[in-house]
């Protein structure tokens, strides 16, 4: 109870605490299994604590805009990772002209994670509910939340995207790479978002793993490898050379890849694995940078 009423407390006055204090709070306040260090962090969930606070290239910003590093996909990509194609971007959403977009699109906000609005048929799409939400996310300093700073310098715009799904029929499964230094050691995968989510971890040759993050796993439910993985391989080598540690999540569509994001915290640094080894194997795979 405790700790609950400590999130509570720090999510409505997130903006009055100094960045490492706050994340010694949250992190308290999330009941991970063993205390914060920071002065020598060895598990996963330490160093990208650590990582928030002493790493901070300003170009990280740009990667996690989700206007802006579509451009650096396009330059940077050599030709072997497409974006999702842009229908237009908006300073607000009273900008948004709905008779120029199709009748299927995704919206999304540039400056935080997981605001997404999907329209499936322009007919009997909720305009005004659409409206409330994504409005008031402009106005959310996401990166306040978790200390995510890379988000704080990101203009707060909303983008408009094309409709588009993988051969299911009716959902894009998304690939979420953990890289480290330049080189994939881990691959999630995650099912039932909307009904009891779960997620998968397999390794770089596709073997399942025997942990999980956070949300549980369905031991009988087995993804199939994916026949593009080694290209999918290259993409997020070429995408994550030179950083730390970062999440480059791919998708496949009619066997083209396809960019989604890359995530510099994979769930704020505040997720719990089971069992608790696995966040320091992956504690292991960071080498930090010196301080800046």
């Amino acid at each position: 109870m405790f700790r609950g009423l400590l999130y509570r407390i720090l999510e409505s006055t997130a903006c009055i605490w100094p960045d490492k204090l706050y994340i010694k709070l949250r992190w308290f306040a999330c009941g991970l299994q063993y205390p914060l260090n920071l002065n020598s962090p060895q598990t996963f969930n330490e160093k990208l604590q650590w990582l928030k606070l002493y790493d901070r290239n300003p170009f990280y910003s740009v990667l996690c805009d989700k206007y802006l590093v579509k451009d650096y996909i396009r330059n940077h990509g050599e030709g072997k990772v497409k974006v999702i194609p842009l229908l237009g971007v908006y300073d607000q959403f009273e900008d948004i002209d709905f008779s120029k977009l199709p009748n299927q699109f995704v919206l999304k906000t540039t400056h935080d994670s997981g605001t997404i609005i999907i329209c499936e048929d322009k007919n009997r799409f909720d305009i005004e509910s659409a409206k409330r939400k994504l409005n008031s996310r402009l106005k959310v300093k996401y990166w306040l939340y978790d200390r995510e700073w890379p988000y704080k310098d990101i203009k707060p715009r909303i983008i408009a995207e094309e409709y588009m799904v993988d051969d299911s029929g009716f959902e894009l499964k998304d690939y979420k790479f953990f890289c480290f230094n330049g080189e994939p050691h881990f691959i999630q995968v995650d099912y039932g978002r909307f009904t009891s989510h779960k997620r998968n971890f397999y390794d770089t040759n596709w073997n399942r793993q025997r942990f999980t993050l956070c949300y549980p796993t369905d031991w009988g439910v087995e993804i199939p490898k994916p026949e593009e993985l080694d290209d999918m391989l290259d993409v997020v080598r070429l995408l994550s050379s030179g950083i730390p540690h970062v999440r480059v999540d791919l998708y496949l569509i009619n066997h083209a890849i396809y960019f989604g994001e890359m995530t510099f915290y994979h769930g704020g640094g505040n997720e719990s694995f089971k069992p608790v080894e696995w966040d320091y194997k992956l504690g292991e795979l960071i080498k930090l940078p010196e301080r800046q």
